[in-house]
């Protein structure tokens, strides 16, 4: 991936032609690039001149990808030890709220995923090219990393550069070295959905783990394009351990495939159904944004992205209705599994399925969705993402349920993949199980068992400080407790208080929320009323001056809701 589209000294972009950058930019883009969209170039390049014949020796990168938030910043600018994010707003007079977050975020985005940027002062500026001059406020007295927000207009730069270079002492940084440095995300769900769909790649968007995660999803790859040649039908069992990329891996096979290009199309099912609304709802906004920068004069409503992002991800239940009405196969051949553990048993499907006028219902939730995929003619991939280490609960069916619904007669010609591991006592499954599975598998791909967590960067070990927690066991807890400058847990009496913390901490696209049981009824006096729901689309992406928003600290979302 090209980090930067345009790199370079000061004093090459100061000698260069705005027009002859921008033709650079556009060459670069891998969307079409308007009239709009040169003009902001070339007026930016113009804005940039000025300052980079003021630091001829300075390091200068356009549009320097940020791919955790599947975007890119406008101008990098790395002089005197600091590195100077820069969001340019053409023709705006004013700063609004949702460019200061863009532009914070970016710093934040650098400071935490980007090898090369951990130690070192970063300064997130927003310049809004129409704004009449600003107050640069004194920077003296800034501590950490990224350092607070600048807003200026663009004759207010080079001073504001000067001046942090003048306060604020750093060890010398080469730009180039600066900017070839490893990247290593940590994305939520919406964010690596986001830049999926927008067409990054796993490895892009992925930290430690990311070569585990990327041999997992070649391998599977390769298991769908191998059936497609063949006619074949495949059963692919992913494992991993808690936040090792599953659902990352799962995502990126689903947009792979998703126009069927790749050789067949696909879809990502999961019966959660919040967050089916939530990353539906987040792809088609991300979807519309990326029109308007494309096509900012365009109003004609695009469904487009609307269908791709409801066929992107479906809600498993949905699905499941919609197959048991007849005896039709799906439009997908590749269908991807979220915690493909919790799937049904029999006795729980055929109780829920009364409920939907299927009164003798006899088959497991497992058994089946393979029945519905095995009514393609030709080819067919089942794929089943399976957390392990997590409790199985009420109506449940396990790992192992798919297992033993292969051994119905009509899916005897079926492929099976799964790696050593799940053959193994550590896999969690009956001696008996664990046989067939190798029997029908072979040796098995140890691909397709994720050994490497990548979960949350600070919460290395939140969650056995958790479990210690709740099983009562204080000096375990106490071992295991984060560090506080890393990831801080406080506890509070004031529900004001609380609010008033996290709004000073939360910065740039950074959201906060307020979390309460479901039984938690007397919170009732202090303003939270748990058994009135959330809207969860709303709630985790609207922006934080909705007060129907989580940024709000208004209305708690219960365990069920998140």
């Amino acid at each position: 991936m090209q980090r930067a589209w345009w790199q370079g000294t000061g004093e090459a972009l100061a000698a260069a032609d705005p027009d002859a950058v921008a033709g650079i930019l556009a060459a670069a883009s891998p969307f079409p690039v308007d009239p709009a969209q040169m003009s902001a170039w070339q007026a930016t390049v113009r804005h940039l001149q000025p300052v980079a014949e003021g630091l001829p020796t300075a390091g200068f990168f356009l549009e320097f990808a940020i791919p955790r938030m599947g975007r890119r910043a406008d101008a990098v600018i790395v002089h005197a030890g600091h590195v100077i994010v820069v969001e340019f707003k053409v023709g705006a007079r004013e700063f609004p709220a949702h460019a200061r977050a863009q532009a914070e975020g970016y710093a934040l985005d650098l400071a935490h995923f980007h090898e090369t940027s951990r130690d070192v002062p970063l300064v997130p500026v927003l310049v809004a090219t129409a704004a009449p001059p600003q107050q640069i406020p004194l920077l003296a007295s800034a501590a950490g990393s990224p350092r607070p927000l600048l807003c200026l207009a663009p004759g207010d730069l080079l001073l504001a550069i000067r001046q942090i270079a003048a306060v604020s002492a750093a060890a010398p940084l080469d730009p180039v070295e600066w900017a070839a440095g490893a990247y290593r995300p940590t994305p939520t769900i919406i964010e690596a959905a986001q830049a999926l769909f927008g067409g990054h790649e796993v490895a892009e968007i992925a930290r430690a783990g990311a070569d585990n995660l990327a041999d997992a999803t070649d391998a599977i790859r390769q298991y769908i394009a191998a059936a497609e040649r063949v006619g074949r039908k495949s059963l692919v069992l992913l494992t991993g351990v808690p936040g090792s990329g599953k659902t990352l891996a799962g995502l990126s096979l689903a947009t792979g495939h998703l126009d069927g290009a790749a050789g067949t199309a696909a879809t990502y099912l999961s019966g959660n159904g919040p967050l089916v609304a939530v990353l539906q709802e987040a792809l088609l906004r991300d979807h519309r944004r990326r029109i308007r920068n494309r096509e900012p004069f365009e109003r004609k409503p695009d469904r487009t992205g609307a269908r791709k992002a409801e066929a992107f991800i479906q809600n498993l239940h949905k699905w499941r209705d919609e197959y048991a009405k007849g005896s039709r196969p799906p439009a997908e051949r590749v269908v991807i599994f979220d915690e493909a553990q919790r799937a049904w048993t029999a006795s729980e499907t055929a109780r829920f399925m009364a409920k939907r006028g299927h009164g003798e219902w006899a088959q497991s939730e497992p058994a089946f969705l393979l029945s519905v995929m095995n009514r393609h003619e030709g080819a067919a991939t089942v794929v089943c993402l399976v957390g392990e280490g997590q409790e199985i609960n009420r109506g449940e069916a396990g790992i192992g349920a798919w297992i033993e619904a292969l051994g119905e007669p009509a899916l005897a010609q079926w492929q099976v993949h799964a790696s050593p591991h799940l053959m193994s006592p550590a896999g969690g499954l009956p001696r008996a199980t664990r046989e067939y599975l190798a029997w029908r598998a072979g040796g098995g791909d140890p691909r397709l068992h994720l050994t490497v967590s990548m979960r949350s960067f600070r919460a290395a070990q939140i969650s056995d400080f958790v479990a210690a927690l709740l099983a009562g066991e204080p000096a375990h807890a106490r071992e295991k407790r984060p560090d506080p400058a890393v990831f801080p847990i406080f506890r509070t009496r004031s529900l004001g208080a609380a609010r008033s913390w996290l709004r000073a901490q939360r910065r740039g696209t950074e959201r906060a929320g307020v979390v309460a049981s479901a039984n938690a009824l007397r919170l009732k006096p202090e303003g939270l009323f748990v058994k009135a729901k959330v809207d969860p689309p709303i709630w985790f992406l609207n922006a934080a001056d909705d007060i129907r928003s989580s940024d709000m600290l208004e209305d708690a979302a219960t365990e069920y809701r998140i």
